[in-house]
């Protein structure tokens, strides 16, 4: 049987000829909950929607007191992949803000008490994977110091040459994929260009593009290859080159500028509330920078600027990156130099209790000992190749104590507090991780102003889920 309907067009309600029932379809299903009435919308026209809003409250028009609340996130690109935002907005002005964390969380700092002190690297390598090289030297600078000993000056030094490489490369993640999120496909592009040039240096460098695991407590896994020196040289001019391309790019873009001026502003004084570090805190006036204020791994002996601003927007905060990059290139040269004139000296403390582990090499299986080491203690020395089972497997014992030590990453402050029983493996380990701690400056960046430069806003942190969650 056919069913006969016509339509009240002036109404919008929809009349059924058999049974006279009339319906009015919602355009948005209503549910309360303790924030609130929250709208779902599933279809139909956005005006009539906002009139059954101001209806519902008294008005004639659009209800200024109603909140709609949405979720921006967990997605790529614009929230980073794995940081939801709940966004409460009304009209196209953001009224509240909430970070949701959580989606990544691998269990790293419980997973390190587990493991012995050496093994320890492989896992917080992994924490803010565009950034592994810095917790590599952070953890491995608090096992050192309470192991009350200190890294080769060879190793300092190559320490630092790769930390900044790390810098560099994790500042054209930014670049890439804050210029993607902003529309500006071909920021992206050159960003992850120039960034695929620092891994494959990286990559002949460590033996690995990203989760090195070469940094090692007491100083590295295995020196550097063999004429190091013309592969970085030939980076250094390239990106010497490249650089300068990002200001005609972007600096002067005018819609580039209009995205980021005057958005995400967050002053010295609400940086020091919410205990923010690294470029964002710059951005703000303050040159807080632990390379120069508390250095680690021989940075006093290096020639650098600290770039700050005053401007405190998203905008300072990309010029202030790009000059790192600049300063970054005047100590990767730097470090060519030392590390040149330390060609004869190691690159692990002498003490073979901790030396762990010692005379790798890069040969056709991989990454692993020397065949010479491996001839030495498989068939001259039983002692030797019971100290090294035994180091292998149970590990090298720490002195009971505790230590928290800090370094400056791409992102701000990260800090390592380790605590030893005297025993192979860390009692307690906990990271004060800056992308963490920075996130907490998304409401105060976001609150009052349009739901698009909450984009703006969240790149201008950079944040690593990976980090956050860890």
């Amino acid at each position: 049987m056919s069913r006969d309907t016509s339509s009240d067009t002036e109404t919008g309600r929809v009349f059924g000829a058999e049974t006279g029932h009339v319906s009015d379809p919602s355009p948005a299903g209503e549910r309360k909950t303790t924030e609130g009435r929250i709208y779902t919308v599933t279809g139909g026209d956005w005006d009539t929607f906002t009139d059954s809003l101001g209806a519902d409250s008294g008005d004639a028009g659009p209800a200024a007191d109603e909140r709609i609340v949405i979720n921006m996130g967990p997605q790529h690109p614009s929230t980073h992949g794995v940081l939801r935002l709940v966004l409460e907005l009304e009209g196209e002005t953001v009224t509240q803000l909430r970070s949701v964390i959580g989606y990544l969380h691998t269990g790293i700092e419980k997973n390190i008490e587990a493991r012995t002190w050496t093994q320890g690297v492989t896992f917080v390598t992994r924490m803010d994977y565009l950034g592994p090289l810095f917790n590599e030297a952070g953890y491995c600078l608090a096992v050192e110091k309470l192991l009350n000993i200190e890294a080769p000056p060879r190793a300092q030094a190559i320490r630092v040459m790769l930390m900044e490489l790390n810098r560099i490369s994790s500042h054209l993640v930014y670049l890439a994929t804050g210029g993607m999120e902003l529309g500006s496909s071909t920021a992206m592009t050159f960003g992850f260009r120039e960034r695929e040039t620092v891994l494959h240096l990286l990559e002949e460098l460590t033996g690995l593009r990203m989760n090195h695991a070469f940094i090692r407590p007491g100083g590295l896994a295995r020196d550097l290859p063999a004429g190091f020196e013309k592969l970085v040289a030939a980076f250094l001019t390239e990106m010497r080159k490249r650089l300068p391309e990002y200001d005609a790019l972007l600096t002067g873009q005018p819609i580039w500028r209009n995205r980021l001026q005057g958005v995400g502003y967050l002053p010295l004084d609400g940086c020091m509330a919410l205990g923010i570090t690294g470029p964002v805190l710059r951005s703000a006036g303050l040159a807080w920078d632990l390379r120069k204020i508390e250095p680690y791994c021989g940075y006093e002996n290096y020639e650098f600027d600290v770039p700050t601003s005053t401007e405190a927007d998203c905008f300072a905060r990309y010029l202030l990156r790009v000059q790192e990059m600049h300063e970054s290139l005047k100590i990767i040269e730097q470090c060519v130099d030392k590390i040149s004139a330390l060609s004869n000296q190691p690159v692990m403390v002498a003490d073979k209790k901790i030396a762990w582990p010692a005379q790798l090499s890069v040969g056709s299986d991989g990454l692993g000992n020397s065949l010479e080491h491996v001839r030495k203690i498989m068939g001259q020395s039983m002692e030797s190749l019971i100290h090294h089972f035994k180091l292998v497997t149970e590990g090298f014992k720490v002195p009971a104590g505790q230590v928290y030590t800090s370094i400056e990453s791409p992102r701000g402050e990260l800090g390592f507090h380790l605590v030893s029983d005297g025993g192979t493996r860390p009692l307690r380990a906990h990271v004060r991780e800056p992308s963490f701690v920075n996130l907490q400056a998304m409401p105060a960046m976001s609150e009052g102003g349009l739901v698009a430069d909450v984009i703006a806003s969240v790149a201008s942190l950079d944040p690593v889920m990976g980090g956050v969650d860890r």
